[in-house]
């Protein structure tokens, strides 16, 4: 039997080498990372008031006031509303990041380092999971930087045990490691960086066809399927009860059913794609 360790030493060598270029390069991942900021600075200060007024407090799952009164819908309905955006928020964050992966293992695959990696005595495996670890870690950072935004903002989880804060992290984590297998078999697809990021493009709309800016039962009766059957919402869902306190009913087993899958099918398919990349 091999030996697991030039595996290990040269994954490691291939995600300093992709950290490396993410610190060279931070224009791309700068780009990423600004949606989903962007998009929750806009819908709690441009259409917050509009939204938390359409939106009643039960509907979303959280037992707080209204906020009538002297002040109009203002500051508690907004307050309620940050809360629920957050949880969807974290998710997009990781899904604006993972393009990024997709279109850096595109680069790899087309400029020819590849090719000169299969030259050399390495672990054949080592050049995905480099890419893998590397975007994880970038994921979980930018989910940080997302939440720190959301939390000057006035997001707050004061009900939230330090267990469920570690399980909330965790579940991020291994969200961020199935959307990146996917990212990577969308990489090594697409015959350029422009293809990769177009196909990569789902990962980032998803999330806007879920539960991130409404709950599902307010939209129009033939996107509700959509919205509900999809990965995005359950791992919503299981956050928001982890943070929040809501109800988390069969999310919480079901958003890590979809993680593990979507695991197991972008591993493989990656696996798969890379290792018939190699026999051309």
């Amino acid at each position: 039997m091999s030996s697991p360790a030039p595996a290990v030493r040269n994954s490691a060598t291939m995600l300093r080498r992709n950290l490396l270029h993410a610190r060279r390069y931070p224009s791309l991942t700068l780009n990423l990372l600004l949606t989903p900021i962007m998009l929750l600075l806009l819908f709690v200060y441009v259409f917050g008031d509009t939204m938390s007024a359409g939106m009643s407090m039960s509907s979303m799952g959280m037992g707080m006031g209204t906020g009538t009164g002297p002040g109009g819908a203002g500051g508690a309905d907004r307050s309620a509303y940050v809360a629920y955006l957050v949880p969807g928020l974290l998710l997009m964050t990781i899904g604006s990041t993972t393009v990024g992966t997709a279109v850096s293992v595109s680069n790899d695959m087309t400029e020819g380092i590849v090719a000169r990696f299969r030259t050399m005595p390495i672990h054949r495996g080592s050049v995905l999971t480099g890419h893998v670890i590397g975007s994880v870690l970038q994921s979980v950072v930018s989910v940080v930087l997302v939440g720190a935004v959301a939390a000057a903002i006035g997001f707050r989880s004061t009900d939230a045990t330090a267990l469920e804060w570690l399980a909330a992290l965790g579940l991020l984590t291994l969200f961020a490691t199935a959307l990146t297998w996917i990212a990577v078999g969308m990489g090594l697809i697409s015959p350029n960086a422009e293809a990769a990021s177009n196909n990569a493009l789902p990962l980032i709309f998803l999330p806007l066809v879920s539960s991130t800016f409404v709950p599902i039962d307010a939209m129009p009766g033939w996107i509700q399927p959509v919205a509900e059957y999809q990965p995005f919402t359950p791992a919503i869902e299981t956050l928001r009860g982890l943070l929040l306190g809501t109800e988390i009913g069969h999310n919480g087993w079901l958003a890590p059913a979809w993680c593990l899958a979507l695991c197991a099918l972008g591993y493989f398919w990656s696996r798969s794609v890379f290792d018939k990349s190699g026999r051309k």
